[in-house]
């Protein structure tokens, strides 16, 4: 819990950062700190879906100069702020008040507990798991060390985020082996003494870990390790992260009525509409769920066997992509990531007790502009 009478957004940053690491993000995704100083105080958050001109106007009137958006209000590339169009008059408000912008996006999409499993939850879908999930994200580290030594070691490993495997923490492979080395003039060894050829028991030490957690692994390595120099390697690994990734895949507690089902999704995410393709000639059971634009992610669905993929921003021909085989449902961009606000606040709300000088209950609070810019009739 934090609590200051002087709290930063360089302090918030890093419980954002536990919330969405910007290291989920896609590539070509903005995330991050967009708008602010880093060591200016923290008065009050706004949470919303899109940063837009309206927000930046509630944030001044309910004294909050931190607002934590879902969608990156600055995404591609901007030369000139004028106040043109509407990103440029957002960006020159925030500055003007001195408001800091947060953008979680696509790092709260890849999130295991992000907008897809929040949607799962809100949905009923149970015993959901990844639909995509992301590549090149696992490294390994293999280390050698004296076998006295090496739990002390491993542990600090395990410390710093090394050895988490799915729901398993604290994964390692240990072996034993015989390590040979010989110091030259300069050398200090911990065992043996300069020239001297030294044969040791060693034990190898494998973990793995989400590589943008080498930077600290490396150091608790080298910080713990009683060996003046160091022998490791750090491997690429191809494995998919399962946990980590876009979409969710799961099940309805029993089959059900396809129409039924998607009258009460429909309820639930307030969906002025649903569009669909054609119902199958049985109960549904497999869902699928990806939160935003999702037609890229139609043959994801198929491989996994969903009987209805939920998703946004389908265009005509991709409801032929179905084949007959599954149930295409656009529900709305803004409707299928609606609860994400909340999560997002709730967490905050349980890491912060209260900001200086304006007291908690104006301290976090969810946006109540509704950016939504689809209507319906």
């Amino acid at each position: 819990m934090t609590t200051n009478t002087s709290f930063t957004l360089r302090q918030l940053i890093p419980l954002l950062e536990e919330l969405t690491p910007t290291a989920y993000a896609e590539d070509f995704d903005n995330v991050g700190l967009l708008v602010g100083d880093p060591d200016a105080k923290v008065s009050g958050i706004i949470v919303c879906h899109d940063a837009l001109e309206p927000v930046i106007d509630e944030a001044v009137t309910r004294q909050c100069n931190v607002v934590v958006c879902f969608h990156p209000i600055l995404f591609s590339g901007i030369k000139k702020i004028t106040g043109k169009n509407y990103v440029e008059r957002a960006v020159r408000k925030a500055i003007k008040n001195d408001i800091a912008i947060y953008a979680v996006h696509t790092a709260l999409d890849n999130h295991p507990n992000g907008v897809n499993k929040i949607l799962c939850d809100a949905l009923g879908i149970i015993e959901s798991k990844v639909l995509i999930p992301k590549n090149d994200f696992i490294q390994k580290l293999v280390t050698y060390a004296p076998v006295e030594q090496a739990a002390t070691l491993r542990d600090a490993l395990f410390d710093a985020g090394a050895g988490r495997i799915g729901n398993y923490e604290n994964c390692s492979f240990n072996s034993i082996g015989i390590g040979t080395y010989q110091g030259n003039d300069n050398s200090n060894p911990v065992m043996g003494q300069r020239h001297e050829w030294v044969s040791a028991e060693e034990q190898k030490i494998e973990v793995t870990f989400e590589k943008h957690l080498q930077k600290q692994i490396l150091q608790a390595l080298f910080k713990h390790h009683c060996y003046e120099e160091v022998g490791f390697e750090v491997y690429n690994l191809q494995n998919t992260h399962q946990n980590l990734g876009l979409g969710r895949i799961g099940k309805l507690p029993s089959p059900r009525d396809a129409r039924e089902f998607l009258l009460e999704v429909k309820e639930k995410l307030q969906c002025g509409g649903i569009r669909h393709s054609a119902f199958l000639e049985r109960k549904i059971e497999r869902v699928a769920v990806l939160g935003g634009s999702g037609s890229f992610a139609i043959k994801n669905a198929l491989a996994a066997d969903a009987d209805l993929y939920i998703t946004s921003d389908l265009k005509y021909h991709n409801y032929f992509e179905a084949e007959g085989k599954m149930i295409l449902a656009d529900v709305g961009h803004f409707e299928s990531e609606r609860f994400t606000k909340n999560y997002i606040v709730d967490f905050l709300k349980e890491k912060i007790t209260n900001f200086a000088p304006i007291p908690l209950s104006s301290g976090i609070q969810v946006s109540e502009v509704n950016t939504n810019p689809v209507k319906y009739l």
